[in-house]
C-alpha cells in the first residue's frame, strides 16, 4: 500500500470520528427535574432552566453540567443508611448550652441549588461549606439557650433562629445554595438518669397545659349556660312586665269610663254598680229590691241563702236506711 494511500485512509479516520464527536456532543436533553449550566472552554456561560433538547458546540468547545432541581436533605449529627438503620456521631452532635450543660443535637437542613453557576465554580466543596455552616449555626444557637429551652418548649424558637442564623451564613458564602428549612429530629442529654427527669418535666407541662385547656373549656360552658338562663329569665321579665303593664291599662281605662259614667248619672251608676257587685260576690241567692222610704238607703231584702246541689238518690236511701 502507498502512503498516499495511507495517508487518505488516516484523514479518513480521524474526519469520521471528528464527525462522531461532532454528532454525539452537540447535544444534550435537560429533564423537567434538572437545570444545565454551559461551559465554553472551562468558564461558565449559560443556565439552561428550560427541559427539552438542546443544542451547543461540540466538546472539547463546550461542555454541559447536568445539576438537579430537587430538595436535598443534610442529615446533620447521623446518618440513615440504606437498610434503614440510623447512625449516630455523638462528637458532631455533642453541645454546651448557655447555662454551661451538655446536650445531644442532630438536625436536617432542607436545601436545593438556586444558582448553578456558583454552585459549581464558587466553591470546590459547597456541601462541605453547608455542612460546616450549618455546625457554626446550631451550635451558636444552643450556646445562647438554656437546657430547659433546648428539651422542652423552646425547640421551635430554636429551629428559626438557626435557620435565620444558617441563612445568612449562606448569602455570604455566595455558593448558590438556597435553604428552605430547619428541623430539630433529637435535642436529649447523654445521661440517661437526667433525661428521664427532663422527660417527667415535659409529661407534668403538657398534662397542666391539657388541665387548664379543660378548665377553660368548662368555664367557658358554664358562662354560656348562665348567659342563657339570664337571657331567659329577662325576656320572661319583660314579657310579664308588658303583660301587668297591658293589664293596669285596661282597669284604667275601665276605670275611667265608669267614671265617666258615674259623673253623669250618679246615682244610676251608683246603684248599677252595688247590683253588679251583689250578683258577683252572691251569684245564686235570690234578692228582692224595695223602694226607697225616704231615708235614702235601698233595701235590698229578703237575701235568701244560696241554693246547693240537692242530694243524690243513693244519698236518700242511706238516710232512710239509718232512720
Amino acid at each position: 500500500m502507498s502512503v498516499k494511500r495511507t495517508l487518505m485512509w488516516v484523514a479518513l479516520i480521524l474526519m469520521a470520528v471528528v464527525a462522531i464527536i461532532v454528532v454525539t456532543t452537540s447535544w444534550y436533553t435537560v429533564d423537567e427535574s434538572e437545570q444545565a449550566v454551559v461551559i465554553t472552554f472551562g468558564q461558565a456561560d449559560e443556565t439552561i432552566q428550560d427541559s427539552g433538547l438542546h443544542f451547543k458546540l461540540p466538546w472539547p468547545i463546550q461542555s454541559v453540567e447536568i445539576l438537579s432541581k430537587e430538595t436535598y436533605s443534610l442529615q446533620f449529627g447521623y446518618k440513615q443508611n440504606p437498610d434503614g438503620t440510623v447512625e449516630a456521631f455523638d462528637k458532631e452532635t455533642k453541645m454546651i448550652t448557655g447555662d454551661e450543660n451538655i446536650v445531644l443535637t442532630d438536625l436536617v437542613v432542607q436545601w436545593r441549588i438556586v444558582e448553578p453557576k456558583k454552585y459549581l465554580f464558587s466553591s470546590q466543596e459547597p456541601r462541605t461549606i453547608l455542612h460546616n455552616a450549618t455546625s457554626s449555626a446550631i451550635r451558636s444557637i444552643i450556646g445562647s439557650s438554656t437546657i430547659d429551652e433546648a428539651l422542652t418548649d423552646g425547640k421551635a424558637d430554636i429551629e428559626a433562629e438557626t435557620r435565620e442564623l444558617l441563612v445568612s451564613l449562606i448569602e455570604k458564602y455566595d455558593i448558590g445554595i438556597g435553604v428552605l428549612g430547619v428541623k430539630l429530629q433529637d435535642v436529649e442529654v447523654p445521661n440517661e438518669e437526667v433525661r428521664a427527669a427532663f422527660t417527667d418535666v415535659t409529661d407534668a407541662r403538657e398534662t397542666k397545659n391539657t388541665k387548664i385547656n379543660e378548665a377553660e373549656k368548662y368555664e367557658n360552658q358554664r358562662v354560656s349556660e348562665a348567659v342563657g338562663e339570664a337571657a331567659a329569665i329577662l325576656s320572661k321579665a319583660e314579657g310579664e312586665k308588658a303583660s301587668r303593664i297591658e293589664q293596669a291599662t285596661g282597669e284604667v281605662a275601665l276605670f275611667n269610663q265608669l267614671y265617666d259614667e258615674y259623673r253623669l248619672n250618679k246615682d244610676i251608676t251608683r246603684e248599677r254598680l252595688v247590683l253588679e257587685t251583689l250578683e258577683a260576690v252572691l251569684p245564686n241567692a235570690q234578692i228582692y229590691i224595695m223602694n226607697d222610704d225616704g231615708s235614702g238607703t235601698m233595701k235590698y231584702l229578703p237575701i235568701q241563702p244560696m241554693q246547693t246541689t240537692p242530694p243524690s238518690t243513693e244519698e236518700k236511701k242511706e238516710g232512710s236506711k239509718s232512720e
